[in-house]
């Protein structure tokens, strides 16, 4: 069967051979026999053994099979039958049989997109089962041309590996290949990238390589080497990257990241919870990783995204240099430092973090703030050296699915924050030389909660009830039993109702929604900031609840933003350097979060006579003009009036 080899696309599964019907191939290296049974559709009431192959795989060409063949496996004779594990399709959901996708019959047209650059993005985060009330690809295909009219540049999809049940959050994926049901067929989500490419959207997808859902993983069926108990992680099995047999592990999840690049025209990945991969090989799999989507994007942009709590420098180092080559980076630190500045407060891994100016000032300057110092809530040193990293490489974010869904009531900031200091913080954020992510809704001040909600068996939905109450209870306002009392059942299709999105708020909440479609536009319009250069800003922290960010132009065109989340600010000077104007000019506003378009007071000159004003909770952004020009001392000049002197 090796004369198939080169005609596949990928290592593994069902793949349509045209004018010689479906060839199957699949590892199994805990067998002696595997047998195709071909169930409905084309060749169906068939079925034919698949030769054994060298390494454990098994391969077969099946002439009367084609695509929409519904199929699965019979191993070593034995009556139950098996979804295929790099199945294309689960039309039955993860129990049922697997179903065969001819991915060249899609007609693409998005030749002339070119991917997804690093510099320049404002990611937006979706769940497509939330984002529309209908919860499908076609639905949320309807709302990319206004997602592009204020200014996304990349859309980051939430997990849609295929799950058991109704409906999940993502991350409960067993069937890594194949696009979950619930949302449409493989053809729909090609369909929504395609327009996505037309809106001049990139779009990423979330992949969760670090273990699989409790329900529906035949993986083990097939080989008990994918899994190790040398390895431990938060929710469940670690995968096998380094230990005996991992080289066809390794190949099933580098083939799985290609995939999607390929047969799908995604632009890249964000890469969930990689502290939980392990591998100590030479090559680890992520660097892996990387180059596979490198490779399938034949020569266009990627954009690639790692989630890491311990807030690892070397995930976005060259891989020339010792890295493994990724893109970007999530910033917790600025998320956590941000929320506790808006909030007041610090419970659990939030409590490292004052919310302080200058905490706010260094994520913004310098990534992470933990780099290697203790951290006490986990009792040990966290981060590595990242000081001269790319700023645009940190991703950096005020909400996200988690940060939302780890509330006792899935509350946004927007349900317990001022409007003002919301206004301010987003200026932060959208104007941050680092790469801003907005969570889907956020950018219409959404009513609705995301919560915690995953459709499982009588079996398990108690169990993963339990666990969620749990792991709530590290925060101590989450542990008193009237709040666990009333935490949402995750397993009630109310919950997931309860997450969907009303878009009719754009409208109802316009001021909220116009802020955030200026400052984006801001953000692409004004070269200083849309720059976003390497040590390009700096930053002084003026009171215990005010700091300004500088950002340095060329020839003196520079930006200082003031940021006020406290009370109102009047100083008769202001002995700080960053906030002297460049030579010959003097700063004026080109910006501010009062403007009464986005439901503030309005704002006064920040500069005058009588002193500085900085109002309270907001954000101004100021420009250089030609202001009076300083005469130069000359012996020509008068003598300049003697300045008064200090007085003991």
């Amino acid at each position: 069967m090796l004369e198939f080899k080169t005609e596949r696309r990928l290592p593994i599964g069902a793949e349509v051979l045209v004018g010689k019907g479906v060839h199957f191939r699949v590892w199994a290296p805990a067998r002696r026999k595997v047998e195709v049974v071909l169930e409905a559709g084309p060749g169906s009431g068939g079925a034919a053994p698949l030769r054994p192959e060298e390494g454990g795989y098994f391969a077969g060409l099946v002439a009367s099979a084609a695509s929409g063949t519904r199929y699965r496996f019979r191993l070593d004779d034995g009556e139950a039958l098996t979804p295929d594990p790099a199945s294309r399709s689960q039309p039955e959901g993860p129990h049922g049989p697997s179903e065969v996708i001819d991915p060249g019959a899609f007609s693409w047209s998005d030749a002339a997109f070119r991917g997804a650059p690093l510099k320049g993005q404002v990611i937006y985060e979706m769940h497509i089962g939330t984002f529309t009330r209908e919860g499908t690809w076609e639905s949320a295909a309807r709302e990319l041309p206004e997602l592009a009219r204020i200014g996304v540049s990349l859309i980051e999809l939430l997990p849609i590996a295929e799950v058991p049940g109704r409906f999940n959050w993502g991350y409960d994926g067993v069937n890594l290949f194949a696009p979950t049901r619930l949302y449409g067929s493989p053809d729909d989500l090609r369909r929504f990238v395609d327009a996505a490419h037309r809106a001049g959207i990139a779009v990423i997808l979330d992949v969760v390589y670090n273990h699989l859902g409790p329900d529906g993983n035949y993986l083990g069926q097939f080989s008990g080497d994918y899994f190790t108990d040398r390895h431990k992680t938060d929710w469940g099995a670690a995968i096998n990257f380094d230990g005996p047999r991992s080289e066809a592990v390794r190949e099933y999840f580098i083939a799985n990241a290609g995939y999607w690049i390929d047969e799908f025209h995604l632009d890249g990945l964000r890469l969930d919870a990689t502290q939980n991969i392990y591998d100590g090989s030479k090559d680890h799999i992520l660097a892996a990783i990387a180059r596979r989507v490198r490779e399938a994007a034949k020569g266009k942009e990627t954009f690639l995204v790692a989630e890491n709590e311990s807030q690892e420098e070397w995930l976005i180092r060259a891989a020339e240099r010792g890295g493994y080559g990724l893109d970007a980076i999530w910033n917790d630190d600025f998320h956590h430092s941000a929320k506790v500045a808006l909030t007041g407060r610090s419970e659990a891994y939030y409590s490292d973090h004052e919310g302080s100016p200058q905490e706010l000032l260094s994520a913004l300057k310098h990534g992470f703030l933990f780099q290697g110092q203790r951290y006490q809530w986990q009792k040990q040193r966290r981060g590595t050296p990242a000081l001269g990293v790319d700023p645009a490489r940190f991703v950096l974010f005020l909400e996200n699915h988690d940060q939302v869904a780890n509330t006792a009531r899935g509350e946004r900031l927007c349900h317990i924050v001022s409007p003002g200091r919301l206004r301010a913080m987003s200026a932060a954020l959208l104007l941050a030389p680092g790469t801003p992510m907005l969570f889907q809704g956020q950018e219409f001040g959404s009513s609705a909660p995301f919560l915690f909600f995953a459709d499982h068996n009588p079996e398990l939905a108690p169990l993963v009830r339990k666990g969620r109450a749990e792991f709530l209870e590290q925060f101590p306002s989450c542990s008193a039993p009237e709040v666990r009392a009333q935490l949402d059942d995750p397993s009630d299709p109310r919950t997931f109702e309860r997450c969907k999105l009303d878009f009719s708020e754009r409208e109802r909440n316009a001021a909220l929604y116009a802020l955030h479609e200026d400052l984006i536009a801001l953000r692409r319009r004004d070269p200083v900031i849309r720059a976003q250069r390497p040590r390009g800003v700096d930053g002084a922290v003026l009171s215990a609840h005010a700091f300004l960010l500088r950002y340095f132009g060329d020839d003196g065109d520079d930006r200082l933003l003031l940021v006020n989340l406290g009370r109102d600010i009047h100083r008769g000077s202001l002995p700080e350097p960053l906030f002297a104007p460049p030579p010959g000019r003097r700063w004026e506003t080109s910006w501010s979060s009062e403007s009464p378009r986005y439901g503030g007071q309005g704002s006064p000159p920040v500069i005058t006579e009588e002193g500085v004003h900085i109002p309270g909770e907001a954000a101004i952004l100021l420009h250089p003009v030609v202001g009076t020009p300083v005469p130069e001392k000359t012996s020509a000049n008068p003598r300049p009036e003697e300045p008064k002197k200090h007085v003991r």
